[in-house]
């Protein structure tokens, strides 16, 4: 089966970041208004790229052959039922998926793990049972928001600038811009099946 993905239109973007607040609210778990009131930044699994004239929104494509998933050494980015995900448990900030991204939709956070701290010769928990917060840095990047409804970042745009694109819904998408291309290129399009023959 196919991924799914979210796409940005550079067209309708209106550079709110809107799309990047509810993406850290969705995964942190905060109200709205501490997120935005808090000292500390805030990490959004998507960025606004702005380029000449244009803002675009740039995460995660869930690669098919994922090239992040490929060069991680350790197996923490895996395929899930229709999108790419990260197990952080797992994850060693190598970068390495960071470095193999096409889109550079890969970053590192800082997060923090309980970990115990065991002696080398005896191998007991040193200090007692108690874990101690250790603050580690691992990837995070974008996971369609996987058990929500839909990703949040699509669900909050004012513009209607970003949608999720289904996988079975996206032969059809292709299916459609080829025949738009052949009807401006001023050719008669024939659809045979998924093929589009353009006579002249």
């Amino acid at each position: 089966m196919m991924n799914s993905f979210v796409l940005g239109d550079a067209r309708l973007c209106i550079g709110c970041q809107a799309c990047m607040v509810a993406c850290a609210r969705a995964h942190e778990d905060l109200p709205a208004g501490e997120l935005i009131a808090r000292n500390t930044p805030f990490v959004s699994r998507l960025n606004l790229v702005k380029v000449a004239e244009v803002t675009v929104p740039v995460q995660c494509r869930q690669c098919e052959d994922s090239p992040c998933a490929n060069a991680c050494p350790v197996g923490a980015i895996v395929q899930r039922e229709s999108h790419i995900d990260v197990i952080a448990e797992l994850c060693v900030g190598c970068k390495s998926c960071l470095l193999a991204c096409p889109f550079g939709a890969i970053q590192i956070v800082e997060t923090t793990r309980n970990q115990l701290l065991l002696t080398e010769d005896s191998g007991q928990v040193e200090g007692g049972e108690e874990a101690q917060q250790k603050s580690f840095f691992v990837v995070s990047k974008c996971d369609l928001c996987a058990g929500h409804d839909q990703p949040a970042c699509v669900a909050i745009c004012p513009a209607e600038a970003l949608s999720l694109v289904p996988a079975s819904g996206l032969r059809g998408n292709v299916t459609s811009k080829r025949q738009r291309a052949a009807s401006k290129l001023g050719h008669c399009a024939i659809a045979q099946g998924d093929l589009i023959y353009a006579a002249e």
